[in-house]
């Protein structure tokens, strides 16, 4: 069993992580039914928690050359290459897109692979032992 691509694996990363700390499922914003809005409120107020941090760092840590702008920028291009990466698995996943499927299988059978003796009821009979 070869190890699947870096590529595929980061990815698949990156989405886990986006949906395990951004679903909206378990935020109020669940209840705006429009998706492109719930993304444009995410990004406020990832935006005036960013500005938040950054007076935060400037004022109560001492870091005075800290430029909030700069910050919020860097933050933005970070989260808006996820979020849009996001939206193509979204999109993936309602149309039963072929390479996705394959991606998960292909991360599903290797796990299974590397896993396979770490079980926890797994007993491996000695026969030397115990015959």
């Amino acid at each position: 069993m070869t190890k699947p691509n870096f590529f595929r694996t980061s990815v698949m990363q990156v989405v886990h992580l986006w949906r395990s700390i951004m679903n909206v499922k378990f935020n109020p914003l669940k209840y705006v039914a429009d998706p492109s809005l719930q993304s444009y409120f995410m990004l406020v107020l990832f935006t005036i928690w960013s500005v938040t941090f950054g007076f935060i760092a400037t004022y109560h840590i001492g870091w005075l050359g800290y430029s909030t702008v700069t910050s919020v920028f860097v933050h933005l291009a970070v989260l808006i290459p996820i979020l849009i990466t996001n939206a193509v698995f979204v999109d993936a996943e309602r149309d039963g897109e072929k390479w996705l499927v394959e991606w998960r299988e292909e991360q599903s059978k290797y796990r299974l692979f590397t896993n396979r003796l770490k079980m926890k009821n797994l007993v491996r009979w000695n026969q030397r032992s115990e015959a």
